[in-house]
């Protein structure tokens, strides 16, 4: 696991097109009324109005529209995972203050748990599980298959070489814990530079995390719906214990426990925005109290600077602060709009598409970074680039050509391997799902 470096997106979007209830729509806790959680409601101005004599349906009126995605939140989810991609690519450590992709990941995943949660807990779990790992395994299946055509023997591994170390191969394939990897291989002359193994197993941290939240989810979920700020405040709590060493839980346990904490808010956070939590507090006092807490994450983080500076994946206390109130944030003021408005529309089926394959493109895009180089490096071969002002050229903007080659890389492996996720929610295989061919069958 390469700490510092989390990214990702939600693991588990739904199907498009697929009936739901409209986020933010309060759900009872098993069958129970809603509680009021004691919070004043949003005042207005406007008097309710009267309510209208019910008469009889009239023939041929338009029927009630299906509620579907809320393009709001897939946009964000899109949003995140292109900050990811930029952000592993051009290490820009201000990227983590201008857009926390993970904590807004996790609160999208959050909220759609708390939705699937309103059927039987233990068939939601098998179901994100079973969506989850076929992903993984082909994504694991290539990583190892290079570990061990370079020559990695787990066994004999300075830093697995034990039997917990053979043990831990079972994480490339349900990931509880960090799989284990060799921290170089090859040579630093090869086809890929020899760190990529740490670079590829990287991301998966967060399919831990995910996945604990996912286990943990029956559980806190009913303790919000009995003691919601509690539950909503309790991970920022922990991470105030367990992310500045006050107290120290050693080795990948305490990095998963790290994990788990940071970002619970912001799950639980999801839980909020379901269950219509946040619409029930007055925005000037949510924002107003957001601001507060990201002010205190921005203060602790410019007095605990790492080696990256304002990189706030190395500050677990600045990264849970700032991530939850941007969170409240963005979701106090989500509009759930069933189509994405105006110029946005362009992005539509962009938006569709990542969202359709965001375990692929989370889980493969660091290996195809990587893959630009030797793609980049064949220039110098070029007869045209054989002058010192040419190689200057190319070499000053390298990262800029890794960047505009990364994305058809993405598209390519989107083709390539993304069908498994649909196989993994038990859906026709699709090649290029950006929702083309439903608005077609719509349209008809």
């Amino acid at each position: 696991m390469t700490h510092g470096h989390p990214t990702g997106t939600s693991p588990e979007p739904t199907p498009y097109g697929s009936p739901q209830a409209p986020y933010g729509t309060p759900q009872a806790p098993y069958g129970a009324p809603q509680p009021p959680y004691g919070i004043p409601q949003q005042r207005t101005t406007v008097p309710a109005p009267e309510p209208a004599p019910q008469s009889a349906p009239e023939t041929g009126a338009a029927a009630p529209r299906k509620p579907g995605r809320d393009r709001y939140l897939d946009l964000l989810r899109s949003v995140a995972l292109v900050r990811v991609v930029v952000y592993h690519l051009f290490g820009w450590a201000w990227l983590t203050v201008l857009f926390p992709s993970m904590g807004v990941m996790f609160a999208l995943a959050g909220s759609l748990m708390a939705r699937s949660l309103n059927r039987p807990a233990l068939g939601v779990i098998k179901s994100r599980v079973r969506r989850l790992l076929p992903p993984l395994w082909a994504f694991s299946a290539v990583v190892l298959a290079l570990l061990f055509a370079g020559g990695w023997n787990p066994a004999d591994d300075a830093d697995h070489g034990d039997t917990w170390g053979l043990l831990g191969l079972v994480n490339y394939l349900v990931p509880i814990g960090a799989p284990p990897f060799p921290w170089q291989i090859g040579s630093p002359s090869g086809l890929l530079e020899d760190t990529w193994a740490v670079q590829a197993a990287g991301p998966l941290w967060y399919l831990r995390a995910y996945l604990w939240f996912v286990i943990a989810s029956p559980l806190l979920l009913w303790a919000f719906r009995r003691a919601p700020w509690p539950t909503l405040l309790a991970p920022l709590g922990l991470t105030a214990i367990v992310g500045t060493g006050l107290v120290t839980i050693p080795g990948e346990t305490g990095n998963a426990v790290t994990d788990f904490a940071v970002y619970g808010g912001c799950w639980v956070l999801g839980f909020a925005h379901h269950e219509g939590l946040l619409k029930q507090i007055p925005r000037y006092v949510s924002v107003s109290l957001a601001a507060l807490i990201m002010a205190f994450g921005l203060w602790w983080a410019s007095n605990h600077l790492g080696a990256d500076g304002w990189d706030l994946n190395d500050i677990p206390l600045a990264q849970a602060t700032w991530s939850f109130g941007f969170v409240v944030i963005l979701l106090q003021y989500s509009p759930s709009w069933q189509e994405l408005p105006g110029r946005l529309k362009r992005w539509d089926r962009l938006v569709t598409l990542s969202n359709n394959r965001a375990v692929t493109i989370y889980l493969w895009h660091n290996m195809l970074i990587m893959a630009t180089i030797p793609i980049i490096d064949l220039a110098f071969e070029l007869p045209f680039m054989q002058s010192e002002r040419a190689v200057d050229a190319l070499g000053s903007t390298y990262t800029l050509w890794m960047f505009f080659l990364v994305w058809p890389l993405i598209g390519l492996m989107v083709v390539a391997v993304g069908w498994v996720e649909d196989l993994a929610a038990g859906r026709r295989p699709r090649l290029w799902p950006n929702g083309t061919g439903r608005r077609r069958s719509r349209s008809r």
